[in-house]
């Protein structure tokens, strides 16, 4: 089989597709509470809707992966992209809170279409190292999304209404449609497509999960994950409503975050053809952990702002190092159905943090204690499953 190149344009257009869940999550994330008021609802409500869009992302993918398989990449990411856009619409006006529940659950089953579809497509490319070390640099662009979403979208609400950063995610979605449809190539080859069939992709989904160091790497990424989403579920209204930090400026401890990320990033695509993918895994993991018991720490003595956001910016600027890792072990394992097993991986990751981050936001958040606990008991179990599962039953 002939593989496709990739050119600087495809790179530009995946990262754009891979920014619209982190522009979705993120970039309403300073107005929880204008939200909150305007809906006349508890804050802790608002919370909810992030975790919905999450469960709706995590159910799309395992619906979506198994259709990428069977009837190819590019149309799967063009309903993804068209339905989102379509949901952010009528995000637009929105009046209560239980249609803004609906839309943002239906915007989060729609925006799974391409976020797994695009680790297949990738995957049809290159091999495992190479796909990391691919994955890395698209991440890099990737991370431009919740590097600006929370400081643009504070800006937007505070000059505009919350509305209008819907408005801005409908555009975007047009956007990447319309490039995806001018621009990506089908990269599953005829002969690979497997003819969808539910008992099949059942018994696909079991046999992932069924084997233990695959399952260890599922669980890692769902539970490294998990630990950012806890950040993203609570932050704000800690960050802001106990710590004062305004709205507008509240993106900017985001900075920080994304900073770390991009350079954990830039030397994991520099270092994995060297060292292996498995070992960088094991770096990201480590330094995770570290940081999970430097926020216990915070958590008890009550350090105060700084040290917290220190320790949450170390913590979640492992992420892509782990996620694009264990991805890339798991996905070596299942080169021919590479949508599936990315279905199952992105249905974990993202199911394990709105579990999280759903019970979170039914905590009253007194102080910044549950968010830290959360987040450090995510990098613990995390390093456990890895060691007992993944590391000691390597192939």
């Amino acid at each position: 089989m002939n593989k496709i190149r990739p050119n600087g344009l495809l790179v530009v257009i995946l990262g754009m597709l891979s920014m619209l869940p982190p522009l979705a999550i993120d970039m309403y994330l300073p107005s929880f509470l204008d939200i909150a008021k305007d809906l006349a609802v508890s804050q802790e409500k608002v919370q909810t809707t992030l975790a919905l869009f999450t469960a709706g992302f995590a159910i799309g993918q395992l619906f979506w992966g198994p259709i990428a398989d069977s009837f190819g990449r590019k149309p799967i990411i063009l309903i993804g992209i068209i339905g989102g856009a379509i949901a952010s619409f009528f995000l637009t006006a929105v009046e209560d809170i239980n249609t803004f529940y609906l839309l943002r659950l239906v915007q989060g089953l729609f925006g799974a279409a391409p976020a797994v579809v695009v680790g297949a497509l990738v995957r049809d490319l290159f091999d495992r190292n190479q796909f990391a070390r691919f994955m890395s640099t698209m991440m890099i662009i990737t991370m431009l999304a919740p590097l600006v979403a929370p400081i643009f979208g504070g800006h937007l609400a505070k000059w505009f209404h919350w509305h209008s950063i819907f408005y801005v995610l409908m555009a975007m979605g047009i956007l990447c449609a319309t490039l995806v449809a001018l621009f990506v190539p089908e990269t599953l080859q005829t002969e690979n497509k497997a003819p969808l069939n539910f008992s099949t992709v059942l018994k696909n989904f079991g046999a992932i999960i069924s084997h233990k160091a695959t399952l260890g790497y599922v669980l890692v990424g769902g539970l490294s994950f998990a630990g950012m989403f806890s950040f993203l579920t609570s932050g704000s209204l800690i960050y802001i409503g106990i710590y004062g930090v305004s709205s507008e400026n509240f993106g900017y401890f985001f900075v920080m975050n994304i900073a770390i990320m991009i350079v954990m990033t830039f030397i994991n695509g520099k270092l994995v053809v060297k060292i292996g993918s498995e070992k960088m895994l094991r770096i990201g993991l480590g330094i995770q952990l570290i940081a999970g018991f430097w926020l216990i720490i915070c958590a008890i003595f009550q350090l105060g702002l700084w040290p917290m956001a220190i320790g949450v910016a170390v913590f979640v600027g492992m992420i892509s190092t782990i996620g694009s890792n264990a991805g890339a072990a798991i996905l070596e394992r299942y080169p021919q159905m590479a949508g599936t097993a990315n279905a199952v991986a992105g249905t974990m990751r993202f199911g394990i943090g709105s579990c999280v981050g759903f019970a979170l936001s039914h905590i009253p958040l007194a102080s910044e204690r549950p968010m830290l606990f959360t987040m450090a008991a995510c990098a613990i179990v995390g390093a456990l499953v890895y060691y007992f599962l993944s590391c000691r039953n390597q192939d």
